[in-house]
């Protein structure tokens, strides 16, 4: 993926933080996927009163992904504020999963600092169960 792609991705991800409706964390999160079609997703976390209702952002953006004809994440970008990378929940984790490779990079931004780290799918989730594993059932 370019250096242009990349910045429209975190550009993306960054603007749709801030239609997050996090008003019981106070931690509002932005999500960007580029699908297999050049195509770019997006999504926020929203919570819910009945705290297990709400969605991540990451969740979000894969939805969006897949309503829209997308099956699989080339890269994906989470961004927010912290003093520590903002990495996706396990449930996330095996989201993303479903949808990429073991060379989907998966950037984990600072809204003001730019790309923290960088993930391969395996390094955020090694020996994940996935698609692959009911291959022949």
């Amino acid at each position: 993926m370019n250096q242009d792609t990349l910045n429209t991705l975190i550009q993306t991800a960054t603007q749709v933080r801030t239609h997050a409706h996090a008003p019981y964390s106070h931690f509002p999160v932005g999500a960007a996927v580029l699908d297999e079609h050049g195509n770019i997703h997006h999504g926020c976390n929203v919570e819910n009163a009945a705290y297990p209702s709400g969605s991540c952002a990451e969740e979000q953006a894969i939805g969006s992904m897949v309503a829209s004809g997308g099956r699989k994440i080339k890269a994906i970008v989470v961004t927010g504020i912290s003093d520590r990378p903002i990495t996706p929940c396990g449930a996330c984790r095996q989201r993303i999963r479903e949808f990429a490779d073991s060379d989907t990079q998966i950037y984990i931004c600072h809204v003001e600092e730019g790309v923290q780290k960088v993930f391969s799918i395996d390094g955020l989730l090694p020996y994940s169960f996935g698609p692959d594993n009911l291959k022949g059932i």
